[in-house]
């Protein structure tokens, strides 16, 4: 017999003469998302039902500005592996950053199978091979249709067009019932390659009966249907014809292998030498030539040192920086830092990519580069260099009135982007209080008799900075984040470790506060507070430097305050001799 705590989770059964027949356990399955809410990427999600658990995508979000020195940002691992032995492998749906962009730093902590498709688990393996870990990760493909077995449950891939090739969505087939999630989709009708989103799978599971739905919400908040990819294959063709004797220098996603494919026919209709910059672009076209996802005949490709042998008009260069990155070789272009080319009034630039939230300064600063270079540049909010890879509402509508879940669980967003899509999905029939807008770290719990929140567990955001993960903080960036605004004043003297009497100093070094020479007024007056407290301590015979150190960065501080009205970081040295 079930426990008290249990019996809400049961459901009685009862013959034609209302005696109890039986009881039935009400079989619940478990989401516990660990990223990829409230956000825009870091995706991760763990699935569980009877104690077995697998897990959906993998990626990292990049720093915003607040985040000074920060790489990236990856989900926090604590809940996956406190349950390591629970977890019976890991299912990607696609192969963009936001996806698989953490695997690397999760597998250096957990060993368990991975399921991607062909060309995702070659951008997987690309991935894990800057890391080491290439040969240490056990990599199966899969396609849709498969069926793969993650203990009591079963995952069937189900095919969704993206910006990317190889996109899945997923069914998972549970005890409690099926849960569709769809990964990051769109419904192009006209892709230029492959099929179309598998509408009639889709459908189909929704005819059985779907008890949870898990949308991407990312264009929850565009009217209309997006636009198929084959329109910027259009605006490429009139950009090639109007660049005529210009070299034509193409920014891109490294991963857009679809966009990359449509710039290469052109580049052979036009009798163009295509070239390649950037590493990551680079290892990606390698990779997606030597698995079949892209073309061309073998005379187009040239080696980046080549481009100088050829006049600009027989050529294309395909190159990252379409977000701005400092580092990125468009950025280094624009900049005049770029070891193999310059830009000039010669080249014709198209920045194919819309800029993700909170890089647009940086986009704009190198469009701004580029043309005080005297290029012609063409970007996406000029004209149809870029369509989006994720459905707008009446896309969204659609695939809602197919699945006609029981409960609806909006993702792949900020806030906004997850309220909108919920009044999406009401205006679609869905029951309000069967739609919930869920946390990072949330437990799911859900049913056929309802949906809750169990309880919270570890999740949230790890910084990247160089080889250090997770060792920057909310201290460090707090410190980081006062540097960046007010500079540092490091307050040095030296002192008798016997005596405790002032042997030299204080001396005054300013980084970012103001310039010492054209201030010696204001260090004077810094200079003679931290004396002062140094001097009253001398004649004691108990000395705590820790509390020294503190009356001193109150003194000083409370100076530079006074005078300028700004709080730098005020930071005493004493040395002991």
């Amino acid at each position: 017999m079930p426990t008290k705590s249990e019996k809400k989770y049961y459901k009685r059964k009862y013959n034609r003469n209302n005696h109890i027949k039986k009881e039935e356990p009400v079989e619940a399955i478990r989401i516990i998302p660990l990223g990829g809410l409230n956000e825009i990427g870091k995706n991760m999600t763990v699935y569980e039902c009877r104690g077995d658990m697998f897990i959906v995508d993998c990626g990292n979000s990049f720093p915003d500005s607040e985040m000074f020195g920060v790489d990236l940002v990856i989900p926090d691992f604590t809940y996956v592996l406190d349950n390591a032995d629970k977890i019976k492998g890991i299912v990607i749906t696609h192969g963009h950053e936001d996806h698989i962009g953490a695997l690397p730093y999760l597998m250096r902590e957990i060993h368990i199978p991975v399921y991607a498709t062909k060309l995702t688990k070659g951008l997987i393996e690309n991935k894990l091979s800057e890391h080491s870990l290439k040969n240490t990760v056990e990599i199966n493909v899969i396609q849709p249709g498969d069926r793969i077995q993650m203990g009591c449950m079963t995952v069937v891939p189900i095919h969704v067009n993206h910006s990317i090739p190889d996109a899945v969505g997923l069914a998972i087939e549970s005890p409690a019932g099926v849960v569709i999630t769809t990964g990051d989709f769109k419904i192009d009708y006209t892709p230029p390659q492959g099929d179309t989103t598998d509408l009639s799978t889709f459908a189909r599971y929704g005819s059985q009966g779907v008890l949870a739905f898990l949308s991407d919400s990312t264009n929850a908040e565009r009217r209309g249907s997006s636009a198929s990819e084959k329109t910027v294959g259009k605006s490429f063709a009139s950009f090639f014809e109007k660049a005529e004797n210009k070299r034509i220098i193409i920014a891109t996603f490294a991963s857009n292998i679809y966009r990359i494919q449509q710039i290469l026919d052109l580049a052979v209709r036009h009798n163009r030498k295509v070239a390649v910059s950037g590493r990551s672009m680079m290892n990606n076209i390698a990779m997606a030539f030597e698995l079949g996802y892209l073309t061309a005949p073998d005379n187009v490709m040239i080696e980046p040192e080549k481009v100088k042998d050829y006049d600009p008009g027989q050529i294309v260069l395909i190159t990252t920086g379409s977000q701005g990155e400092p580092l990125s070789a468009l950025a280094r272009m624009a900049g005049g830092t770029h070891r193999q080319f310059s830009i000039g009034p010669n080249d014709f630039i198209i920045i194919s990519a819309t800029p993700i939230p909170g890089n647009e300064k940086m986009v704009t600063r190198v469009v701004n580069g580029l043309m005080k270079s005297g290029a012609t540049v063409i970007y996406e909010s000029m004209y149809d260099v870029h369509v989006s890879g994720h459905a707008c509402q009446e896309e969204l509508k659609l695939m809602l009135n197919l699945v006609k879940p029981q409960y609806f669980i909006p993702v792949h967003g900020e806030y906004k982007h997850l309220k909108r899509h919920a009044m999406l999905a009401e205006g679609a029939g869905i029951p309000q209080e069967n739609i919930i807008l869920a946390n990072t770290g949330g437990v799911l719990r859900i049913d056929r008799n309802g949906i809750t929140v169990e309880e919270t567990v570890t999740a949230g955001q790890v910084l990247v900075d160089g080889l250090g993960v997770g060792d920057v903080g909310s201290v460090v960036l707090r410190d980081r984040r006062h540097l960046s605004q007010d500079g540092l004043v490091v307050v040095v003297f030296t002192a008798d470790s016997y005596s405790g009497r002032l042997l030299s100093g204080p001396d005054i070094v300013s980084r970012g506060f103001v310039y010492v020479k054209e201030s010696e007024g204001l260090i004077s007056e810094a200079r003679l507070a931290a004396r002062e407290v140094i001097e009253k301590y001398e004649n004691y015979d108990y000395r705590d430097w820790t509390v020294i150190k503190s009356k001193i960065r109150d003194q000083v501080s409370a100076v530079l305050y006074k005078k300028t009205k700004r709080s730098p970081m005020v930071l005493p040295i004493v040395m002991e001799v």
